[in-house]
């Protein structure tokens, strides 16, 4: 059933069709590909101006931090501090992921009783935990001390800061 001339045309079969996919993948490969290369000599078609290199880059707007401090309200802030509250607990002493909060404002950097996490990187920025100093943290605390364990992404809202501030000053 299989000689020798059959078995030459299934080879002749196989090498024909590898020589035709071969050959169509390099037809395909000559329309697809413009110009030599990774686009090194081809010349940019058009180009977009984006203003000038020089020009510097717009500041943050400046927030009168006592101001929106003053107009703090404990209440609001009683609600919001419940996206502190999976890690930080208000009751003096009562310690969780995070140091509690009960008298913090006023208290100094890294001294929450029976607290051992501190990582140190806060001592490095602040002395004490005043309403400016909390502020600056709670808006982005990876930012305000490099290296501090807090994985909260903060507050972005200066209402809202202002907000948990009054909260955690009537705890004293």
């Amino acid at each position: 059933m299989f000689d020798t001339m059959t078995l030459t045309k299934i080879t002749g079969a196989l090498c024909g069709s590898l020589l035709v996919l071969l050959l169509g993948k390099w037809a395909a490969e000559e329309l697809y590909h413009v110009g030599g290369g990774h686009g090194d000599d081809i010349a940019q078609a058009y180009t977009i101006d984006t203003g000038s290199d020089d020009a510097a880059p717009a500041e943050a707007e400046a927030v009168d931090v006592v101001a929106v401090l003053a107009a703090g309200d404990a209440d609001a802030g009683a609600k919001v501090f419940s996206k502190c509250s999976a890690c930080h607990k208000v009751e003096a002493g009562a310690n969780a992921t995070g140091p509690y909060l009960h008298g913090v404002v006023g208290r100094n950097v890294g001294v929450a009783t029976g607290f051992a996490g501190y990582s140190g990187a806060l001592s490095a920025v602040a002395d004490v935990w005043s309403p400016e100093n909390l502020y600056a943290f709670l808006e982005n605390p990876k930012a305000y001390a490099p290296g501090n364990k807090m994985s909260f992404a903060g507050l972005k809202k200066p209402e809202e800061r202002a907000n948990v501030i009054a909260y955690l000053a009537t705890l004293q």
